[in-house]
Formats: C-alpha cells, sequence, structure tokens
C-alpha cells in the first residue's frame, strides 16, 4: 500500500522554520507511530516548536486522555489531533471537547475505498500494524461530530503519496454531511490539484506534505497561483 511509503524529510524545527517563512497558514505534526507503539507525544519537541513558530500548529499521535493532550497544549500547540485512540475509545472525542472546547480538537480519518464507500483504517503509521477500523468513514465523520469534533481531517489513503490529485469524490461525499472545517489530505501532486480540491469538494483547507518536503512546490508560488484563481487564500 502507498500509505506505507514513509521517509524521512529533514530536522523537524528547520522545515517548521521552512514552512512559517514561506508563508504556511498552519502547520501539523503527525508522530505517526505514537499510537502503534503506545506511547505519548514528547512534550519537549512540542515546546521547542512552540519556542519558534508564530502561526498556529497542531500536533497529533498518541494522545489518549485529557492529561496528555493538556501537556500538548500547554506545551504551546493550539490543536490537538485523534485519531487511532478515538477509534479506540471514542468517548475521548467527548472528553476533549468539553475540557479544551471543540475549536481546538481535530479528529484525523484515514480512510480507504471499499466496495461499498470507504472504511476507516487505524494505526496506520505503523504498516505491521495499520488495518481496517470495522468503521464506515461517513458514518464515523458523522459520530464525531456529534461528540464534538471540531475540526476534520481526511486523509484519503489511496490517493496519499501519489501525487495525481486529492481524491475528490471522497471528499466531496464528506463534505455533505460535515459542518465543522474540513481538511483534505493525501493526493496532492501539482499546483491545479489544489485549485480542483476547493472548487469540486468545498473543502476548507488543503494539507500537504512531500510535495512541500520536496520543494516539488514552493507555498509562496501556489499562493500566487490560487489568487490567480480567484480562489481566496491568507497573504
Amino acid at each position: 500500500m502507498r500509505f506505507r511509503d514513509h521517509r524521512v524529510a529533514g530536522d523537524i524545527l528547520e522545515l517548521a522554520a521552512r514552512y512559517r517563512d514561506e508563508g504556511a497558514d498552519e502547520l501539523v505534526f503527525y508522530d505517526i507511530s505514537a499510537s502503534p507503539a503506545g506511547r505519548r507525544v514528547e512534550r519537549d519537541w512540542v515546546e521547542r516548536v512552540a519556542r519558534l513558530l508564530d502561526i498556529p500548529f497542531c500536533v497529533a499521535g498518541g494522545i489518549r486522555s485529557v492529561a496528555d493532550a493538556e501537556a500538548v497544549l500547554g506545551a504551546g500547540a493550539e490543536k490537538i489531533s485523534v485519531n487511532s485512540p478515538a477509534l479506540e475509545r471514542p468517548a475521548l472525542i467527548d472528553e476533549l471537547a468539553r475540557r479544551f472546547g471543540t475549536q481546538c480538537v481535530v479528529v484525523g480519518i484515514d480512510s480507504l475505498a471499499a466496495p461499498a464507500g470507504w472504511r476507516v483504517h487505524q494505526y496506520t503509521g505503523d504498516p505491521a500494524q495499520s488495518r481496517a477500523a470495522g468503521r464506515d468513514t461517513l458514518a464515523w465523520v458523522r459520530e464525531v461530530q456529534q461528540r464534538g469534533a471540531g475540526e476534520i481531517v481526511l486523509n484519503c489513503m489511496d490517493a496519499d503519496g501519489v501525487r495525481d490529485g486529492y481524491d475528490v469524490r471522497q471528499l466531496a461525499a464528506v463534505r455533505a454531511l460535515c459542518d465543522v472545517p474540513l481538511v483534505a489530505s493525501g493526493g496532492a501532486g501539482k499546483l491545479p490539484h489544489f485549485a480542483q480540491v476547493f472548487r469540486e469538494a468545498g473543502v476548507d483547507a488543503a494539507l500537504a506534505a512531500s510535495v512541500f518536503h520536496s520543494g516539488a512546490i514552493r507555498i509562496p508560488e501556489l499562493k500566487r497561483w490560487l489568487l490567480v484563481q480567484d480562489i481566496e487564500v491568507r497573504p
């Protein structure tokens, strides 16, 4: 599965500074092996990132409790994101929303096409543990909103890392029943892919990683191009 081809991209602080200077609106840091390994996010690197950045950032990976989230937010993150831990114990979303408010509670969903629709997967950071979570993607989107998710990041696993474009069909299906901000993830490869996902899927934001890490697309170039396409972006 292409989603499993993870690569080392560079030092976390160097990349954070680079994207800050290039004009990224927000950064998301995934500790992809934390949940499969039963680890918690290490507070020290979150603090270092917080001292460096003056833009919002979200931290994901290994957040299993209110105490875990409190440590990450206390270290300087603006948002926390939960994925596999929420699938293990959905009440975690309710607890986080009650304690911190929905505005900083993000739910990440790793979704893969199935014979009928799409299915949620978990522990995708570890190929040996990655597996179907036994949940329909659209049903899970409805549930996490009811429980207090203030934002959803939908990672379309079939498209991730392929650079052939976002899974507009799946994102549009989720958009139709998603009342909170929806972030598209997985598939960006060239400038038109960003315009397409905003126009055809109606997402609120588009997340990308490898095209930025490799320099295939630069953020200032992308923003200028989107403005020419009459798609509103932050300066």
